[in-house]
């Protein structure tokens, strides 16, 4: 799908309340989740190996970390929404996370995203509420849905 792009944060101000446009799929390899591991030095056997997570995991394959799934929404979010005047944008935190189902190897995740709120933040900043919701292709259940909070400067 195409990225939405919007000039400046009087442009992005306008579709406050909206929801973007859906993002493509991602895959999850299991060379993601290895790298995963080693940055976040989480190296449960479920996550990285792949001949015990074969024998011994109810899914019978490695199933990614569940807070890959959220590290993966500043480059989700990136890829659906370019704000062409932003000059750095951070996170800031979230209020609710959950991971209603586990991302097997070879999954692919999206993220449908709406803007809750945006307000002014300091000096030519905003701070911007979405709802995430990480999608899991042929999955009811999302991978994981947080409200996530992020600043952005001009």
């Amino acid at each position: 799908m195409a990225k939405l792009e919007l000039n400046n944060f009087a442009d992005f101000r306008e579709i406050e309340g909206q929801t973007l446009p859906a993002g493509d799929w991602l895959t999850v390899t299991q060379e993601m989740i290895n790298d995963f591991a080693k940055a976040t030095m989480d190296f449960q056997w479920i996550h990285i190996d792949v001949e015990k997570a074969e024998k011994y995991s109810p899914f019978k394959m490695p199933v990614a970390h569940g807070f890959m799934s959220l590290a993966l929404l500043s480059k989700l979010l990136k890829d659906v929404l370019l704000v062409k005047s932003t000059k750095m944008g951070v996170n800031y935190g979230l209020n609710k996370v959950r991971f209603p189902s586990p991302v097997l190897v070879n999954s692919r995740l999206r993220l449908i995203c709406t803007i809750q709120k945006i307000e002014e933040y300091g000096n030519k900043g905003l701070k911007i509420k979405w709802n995430c919701i990480v999608e899991l292709e042929g999955s009811k259940k999302p991978a994981c849905v947080a409200e996530f909070i992020s600043l952005s400067f001009e």
